[in-house]
Order: C-alpha cells, then sequence, then structure tokens
C-alpha cells in the first residue's frame, strides 16, 4: 500500500510568546500542498528472520540523523504499542521535500504512516484518535491528519478548518538548501520586537485580495532569517520582480513560496543547486 505525504506552506506565522512548557504559543493558517508530495509504501514483511519490527529504506533526498528519530518509525512503535497484534512490517519512503524546509516534509510523513497503519490493518482509529496520535509525534502533524487549509493556534495542534481556495493561482516553491536554526530564527526574533507583525486576525487577512497580503500577511520569521540569511531576501526579491502577487518563508525556513497569476510564466535565475518546484 502507498500513500503520497504532501508538503505544507504558512500563510503568516505570528509568534506570540513562550510558554510555561517552554513551547511557543503562535498563530498561523496552514496550507497543503498537495502537488510536492513524498512516496510511503508500507508491505508485511514475509522475512521470518527479520528481528526489528520495522525494516526502513528510503531513497531520494538522504534523511540525516538517527534512524530511532524517523517519525515513520516513531508512528509504527507508537501503534504498536497499543495494537501489539501489528506484525513486524517493511517500509520504503521516497523523499522528494526538502528537509528541514519549513515544508512539514517529516510532520507529513509520520502522520501519513499513522493513516497507513490504521488503513492497512483496518485499525479502526477515527480522526480525532489519529490525530491525538499525530500530536504525539509533533506539534504540525495533526494538521496532515486534517490535511486542509486550518487556522492553528496553540502550539500548532488547536486547528480550525477554514477556506482560502488558492487553486485559480499558480505556486512556485524555493528552497536554496541553506539550513535555519530553528532557536536561531527565534533567538533573532526575540531581541528585535521590531520584526513582530501586527496583531489583526489572519483570518480576517486572508480574505483580503492577494495583493494587499505583502505589507499585511507576515511571518514573524521571515525577517530575522533574512537579516542571517540574506541570500533568501534575494529570493522573495526575485518572485515579486517577476510578478509574484505573494512571496514568503514558510515556516522559520528556508524554503520560500510566490504565488502567481494562473497564466504566469516566471523565469528564474536561480543557482541549479536550488530546489525549485512548479506548482500549476
Amino acid at each position: 500500500m502507498i500513500l503520497f505525504p504532501n508538503a505544507k506552506i504558512n500563510l503568516g506565522l505570528r509568534i506570540l510568546h513562550k510558554r510555561i512548557d517552554g513551547y511557543h504559543e503562535l498563530q498561523t493558517i496552514f496550507y497543503p500542498v498537495k502537488g510536492l508530495t513524498d512516496a510511503l509504501e508500507l508491505i508485511i514483511s514475509n522475512n521470518d528472520n527479520q528481528q526489528q519490527d520495522v525494516v526502513f529504506t528510503s531513497t531520494g533526498l538522504t534523511i540525516k540523523g538517527n534512524e530511532n528519530d524517523n517519525l515513520c518509525i516513531k508512528a509504527y512503535h507508537l501503534l504498536k504499542d497499543v495494537f501489539p497484534h501489528l506484525p513486524k512490517i517493511k517500509m520504503h519512503l521516497h523523499k522528494v521535500i526538502p528537509m528541514g524546509a519549513g515544508l512539514g516534509g517529516g510532520s507529513s510523513d509520520g502522520a501519513f504512516t499513522l493513516m497507513l497503519l490504521n488503513e492497512k490493518f483496518n485499525l479502526g482509529l477515527s480522526l480525532d484518535q489519529l490525530i491525538d496520535y499525530a500530536l504525539k509525534l509533533g506539534s504540525d502533524c495533526p494538521f496532515f491528519i486534517i490535511n486542509n487549509t486550518c487556522y492553528a493556534e496553540g502550539r500548532g495542534e488547536t486547528l480550525s478548518p477554514i477556506d482560502c481556495p488558492l487553486d485559480a493561482y499558480k505556486m512556485i516553491v524555493v528552497h536554496p538548501g541553506i539550513h535555519v536554526s530553528t532557536s536561531e530564527a527565534f533567538k533573532v526574533l526575540q531581541r528585535n520586537e521590531s520584526y513582530v507583525s501586527n496583531d489583526e486576525d489572519l483570518r480576517v487577512i486572508i480574505r483580503k485580495p492577494i495583493s494587499v497580503w505583502k505589507n499585511e500577511l507576515i511571518n514573524d520569521f521571515q525577517a530575522p532569517v533574512i537579516s542571517t540569511h540574506p541570500e533568501i531576501g534575494i529570493i522573495i526579491d526575485k518572485l515579486y520582480h517577476n510578478g509574484a502577487l505573494y512571496a514568503s518563508l514558510s515556516g522559520s525556513g528556508s524554503a520560500v513560496y510566490g504565488i502567481f497569476e494562473k497564466d504566469a510564466n516566471p523565469i528564474f535565475d536561480f543557482s541549479p543547486d536550488y530546489f525549485v518546484h512548479r506548482l500549476k
């Protein structure tokens, strides 16, 4: 069985304050980018000599770090603790969504693993139960269970579906391969309150014409990230110069997206090392 975990972007991102539990209180709008996906395949292992519960393999982009930190594997073990009859499996992930880019690829992979296991093995988990399990994996994971445009509060887990149709537009996602430390972005943000956006409700702003979003729909991370990585600001400027109606950093970066008229055909001179994905 194969599913295709998709990316997301943030339409605005407001950081309110640091909570007692160490997380940051935020407000954002998650928008699913269903034209940019990984591919996740799961089969029951027929190898009687397989010692571990999950044999995980991957192709595409190299997945760095400890395999035990992989959210796909964590998702399996999370459900295995509740459903001990789950058989040993083989799982393969073809990685396309850039990692550490603010596009939610890892969170999506983890959430889709929960849904894949639920469907494959008829676990009977409800949407609310899947959301609860997804939150145990990470703050962004519950969104991918719903996987429709949502206004998010709390640490990103309090979700309210909203309308924000962008199907009439073209989107371009650009990732320059720069690593942006989220913790460092928070430090820069906290050192300079002038980076923080106004307090108008994001749900009000997105109902306005996209032409006014540039000055009103702000990602609070964008200015501090550009201050330490000017190349990201150059990408945003190029998107606007080539006709973007709106361009922004996603999450804490370093991926940037631009929204264009449907018939636009912008031509860029980005480095061949950049990841550039056009969505119609």
